[in-house]
């Protein structure tokens, strides 16, 4: 218990600390800030909302490493990342497939946090529905991210090439959507189990519902029948 309680403050400062090293001469300060916003962006919204919403172990854990794949991209650009020059070299690969893996977290680690959201939030609880609409929701926010890739595009025209990283595939895009599709569904495959474990336990009926189940005040009741001797 203690573990669980310290763990996302310690994950909390690893990353702050590899966000300000990011930052410090980074290969385009452009590209560092459209690919790092995200880490910006989501830890005080995640500390705002702590209070109310404590998130689950898995999750802080999954943020963290969604994190630092987003704050490696940053700093070097997802095409020159020393770890995808590595995977280039060892696999024989036409291209560093760093961006492909930072499209597998896309899908991966967002499918857990609307997982828990929803379950905790909204009635789908151990419904058919659940998982069908989580991959739905990561391969929107997929698209939507497509989206501001093109946005950049438009706006920055050459200049916004390090933050495309297509390396020139015209499929880019397509791979992009279709592996997060792939993350999405791997991470509810492996890990919702885990998950359910880590939240909390669904609140019991409250006695208004367990009393109007025996009958509200003012409906009609009908007798039984008795037996004459």
């Amino acid at each position: 218990m203690r573990v669980r309680a310290v763990l996302p403050q310690a994950l909390l400062v690893l990353v702050l600390i590899a966000l300000v090293a990011s930052g410090i001469r980074p290969y385009d300060r452009l590209t560092w800030l459209l690919e790092t916003v995200w880490v910006i962006v989501g830890i005080p919204l995640v500390l705002v909302t702590w209070r109310r919403f404590p998130l689950s172990t898995l999750l802080c854990c999954l943020l963290a490493v969604h994190a630092m794949i987003l704050i490696g991209g940053g700093h070097y650009t997802y095409a020159r990342t020393p770890l995808g020059d590595w995977v280039r070299d060892v696999f024989d690969l036409s291209r560093n497939p760093y961006d492909r893996l930072g499209h597998f977290a896309q899908g991966f680690v967002p499918a857990i946090l609307v997982r828990e959201i929803l379950v905790r939030r909204s009635p789908l609880r151990g419904s058919r529905w659940l998982a069908p609409l989580v991959v739905c929701a990561c391969l929107a926010f997929s698209a939507f991210f497509e989206m501001i890739e093109w946005w950049a595009a438009v706006a920055g025209g050459s200049a916004a090439d390090d933050f495309l990283a297509t390396q020139g595939d015209v499929w880019d895009t397509q791979w992009d959507m279709f592996l997060a599709l792939i993350g999405a569904v791997t991470s509810l495959a492996l890990l919702s189990r885990l998950h359910d474990r880590q939240l909390p336990a669904p609140a019991s009926a409250p006695a208004e519902a367990v009393g109007a189940r025996r009958g509200r005040p003012g409906d009609s009741v009908v007798p039984r029948p008795t037996a004459r001797g």
